[in-house]
């Protein structure tokens, strides 16, 4: 999933082999620290690797952390199948009952209207002044550009991520 250029597409590079292995126990370091971490998404039929959403805090700084962030990565065979915003909503009800946070946010380059349609489909916000430079990104990146989007978590109702 890492390797393939469609899914990090908006991301500076592929993974090799072994930077995907680094990210892998980079998320386990996360999980000891912070007690939560990015899951790893199963079809429910056959428990075939989907990908992986979750929460994790930025290892940057920028005009908004620190913060928790939800993300998702899948493979791009299920794209467009509604498990993104599926998974998203699970981790957000986890979020709020469980680990009660009181907000979240989520980030990603402005041209990637596919994670985007997932922020706003799980109730997040945007506003145009929040957005930001990717402070991992060099000056003039391609990608360096992002918009932010926030979900307070303590506005929504009972019913709103069941």
């Amino acid at each position: 999933m890492n390797a393939d250029p469609n899914v990090m597409e908006f991301f500076p590079a592929p993974l090799s082999s072994p930077q995907s292995d680094a990210l892998v126990a980079k998320i386990e370091r996360h999980f000891r620290k912070y007690g939560f971490g990015l899951y790893a998404v199963e079809l429910k039929d056959d428990g075939g690797f989907v990908g992986f959403i979750g929460l994790s805090v930025p290892a940057f700084h920028a005009h908004f952390t620190p913060c928790v962030e939800i993300g998702w990565r899948l493979s791009s065979e299920f794209w467009g199948k509604g498990l993104a915003t599926e998974g998203a909503e699970a981790v957000l009800k986890y979020s709020r009952e469980v680990l009660r946070l009181k907000d979240v946010v989520s980030f990603t380059v402005p041209v990637n209207l596919r994670s985007r349609r997932v922020m706003e489909k799980i109730g997040m916000t945007y506003d145009p002044a929040d957005d930001f430079d990717h402070p991992q990104l060099p000056p003039g990146h391609p990608l360096r550009r992002h918009v932010l989007y926030r979900l307070d978590l303590e506005s929504l109702l009972v019913g709103d991520i069941d």
